[in-house]
This record gives C-alpha cells, structure tokens and sequence, in this order.
C-alpha cells in the first residue's frame, strides 16, 4: 500500500499551537510521530513520545474488550439482564437492560451528566466533590435513580455510565477492582507497559497535566473537574505507543478470540447521527474510530480503512486534539472536505 501523504503536518502542529502527541503508523511501521508543547504549562515541562495522557473516554474501549473477555469465558452474558449480574436493587435501572444495550449506547437510561443535550459534570461536583468518588459504585447515586430516557433497544443516544454499569458486572464476576482487572488483563497482555489508571493528586513522572486556556489568557488546570482516578467510562493513561500495541494485540487475537474480535471491530447500532456504534468503536465507512473530551483531555484513536493509517492523537486540554484530527480527516478519510 502507498505511503500517504504527510507532507507539512509538523507546519500543521506548529500552526494550530498543538499541545500533545501525535503518531501515526501504516503496517505497523511509523509515517510520522511528534510531540509538542507542555506537559504542564506551571512547569513547562516538554511532552515527549513517552509522556502518558489522559485517554479519556478512549478508555471504554479497553471495558469492551474486557466485557468480551468474560463473556468469551462464560462469566457474563451480553443478552442477559444486567440485574442478574449486578445488585441494582431500588434503583430506576430496568430489568431489560443488558449489556449489550450498555455497550452500544441504547440502554435508555439516564445518563450522570447528559452530554447530547448540553449537561456539564462540573454541576455535578458543585453539591458533591469529585475526589470523594473512587470506586465505579460511588457513580451509582449520581444516575441510577434517574427516571430512564427510553425503553431497553429503543433509542441510539450516548451515555457514559452505561460503562460504569458494565465495569460493575467485570467487577462481580471477577472479585477484583475494574482497575486491577484493566491493568492484568488488557493492558499487561498487550504490552502496554506505560498505560495505567493514575490518581492525579499523586506525583507520578511522564504523566500530562490537563490545563484549559481560559478567556483572560490564563490556564485553568482540570484537577476539580472530575474523579481524581479513571473509571469504566474514561480516565486511563497510556502513551501513543500504548494504544497501537492495543489495536496490534486485537488484531492478532492476544486479547479476544477471534468470533469476539469480529464483533468487537463490526457496527451494531446505527446513531441518530449516522455514524454507527460498536462495542466502544464508533464506525463510518471505511474509518473507526473513538474519540475522548473531557477539561483538560481530547484525542483520538483512528483507522482508516482507505489508506491503511492508524492514528493516534492526545492532547492535555479540551480543544487541542481536534485541529488535527480535522486534517487528518482532510487528508485520509472518504469524501472529506
């Protein structure tokens, strides 16, 4: 396959004042990588290849696989009730919801902050504080007693707590944390031996620091915007390097079996959008995709299918990933303009 053109894309990085990593790779073999910028703007400590970002929400990816895993071994059951395989007693949680509608985004339920209509977690954390919830039960009374959107199957809409609910089930069948469980059997497995769930008021070295730039100039640093420690639905590090040894174990069935590797890179559920959903993946012709947003983290983890490129971008502040990721799309992605 042709190399693709990469031609002036650190004149891209340099012109958008891009702040993160950035590789991409064709058959396993790099076509171009950069880092740039801080890794804290307090100490301006440069980002390198090896400095570990937040993933944000690129970490669902990693609940799939590892719901996959389980149900591969016959502790879970995607078709099965939720209730079954977590203790949802009292709460608004119906009976019908499965995990499959959970990892496919059409449980219904409501979400802790819905995005789609415009919510904000920072309201969230004004009533109760964000260092207080470090374990996935400590979600539960910020949604599970939320009267649900739609019925089981019903709607396509984005919900991240959908994954606090599936990172509840590995907990029960397992007898272990979601992190410890993450941490052995995907991330040890494939190799990818920076990535790790970082509580950010630890000092931990190569980790980026999440900052926003707010309107009078200055920086705002995100440590009061949400969980201290990443969950089932966001919140691992992991360099560049990490998340290609992700899709390379995928690929070559270390992680999954194969019939669980074809459903984990096939569309299920068609978004209002028209993009479809996967088991994490969101799908649009020949491109996959998952994206991560929250105060202080964007990036994104790319295939596309035309040209054969996986990509990788991770920024720590809310706005810096998407400039390239736009050019990206330019350049490699079908019918882009």
């Amino acid at each position: 396959m042709a190399a693709p053109d990469i031609d002036g894309l650190a004149e891209v990085l340099e012109a958008a004042d891009f702040c993160g990593v950035v590789d991409l790779r064709q058959s396993g073999k790099t076509l171009f990588a950069a880092a740039r910028g801080f890794s804290t703007p307090k100490w301006r400590m440069s980002n390198t290849m090896d400095t570990r970002f937040d993933t944000a929400s690129i970490t669902k990816l990693f609940t799939s696989v590892a719901v996959l895993q389980l149900v591969a071994a016959k502790k879970l059951v995607l078709d099965a009730p939720i209730h079954d395989q977590v203790d949802l007693t009292g709460t608004t949680i119906s009976p019908d919801v499965t995990l499959r509608h959970l990892l496919t985004h059409t449980s219904g339920i409501a979400d802790d902050a819905d995005e789609e209509a415009g919510e904000d977690y920072a309201q969230i954390f004004r009533d109760r504080p964000c260092y207080s919830i470090t374990t996935t039960a400590d979600f539960l009374p910020q949604f599970a007693f939320k009267p649900r959107l739609a019925a089981p199957g019903a709607q396509c809409r984005y919900c991240n707590v959908g994954y606090i609910l599936a990172g509840l089930a590995i907990e029960k069948v397992t007898g272990r944390s979601f992190r410890s469980y993450v941490t052995s059997e995907i991330f040890g497995r494939a190799g990818m031996n920076r990535a790790g769930f970082f509580d950010r008021r630890e000092a931990e070295p190569d980790v980026a620091e999440g900052w926003d730039r707010q309107p009078d100039g200055g920086w705002q640093s995100n440590v009061f915007s949400f969980p201290p420690i990443g969950s089932p639905d966001g919140g691992a590090y992991a360099t560049t390097a990490d998340l290609h040894g992700f899709l390379a174990a995928l690929r070559a069935d270390v992680l999954l079996p194969p019939n669980m590797r074809q459903a984990f890179f096939a569309p299920q559920v068609r978004h209002p959008s028209g993009v479809w959903f996967g088991f994490g993946l969101e799908f649009d012709g020949s491109v996959f995709s998952k994206d991560g947003l929250n105060a202080g983290a964007s990036g994104k983890l790319i295939h596309y299918g035309a040209v054969g490129v996986d990509a990788v971008v991770l920024s720590n502040s809310a706005s810096g990933a998407w400039p390239l990721v736009a050019e990206l799309d330019r350049r490699f992605k079908p019918g882009a303009l």
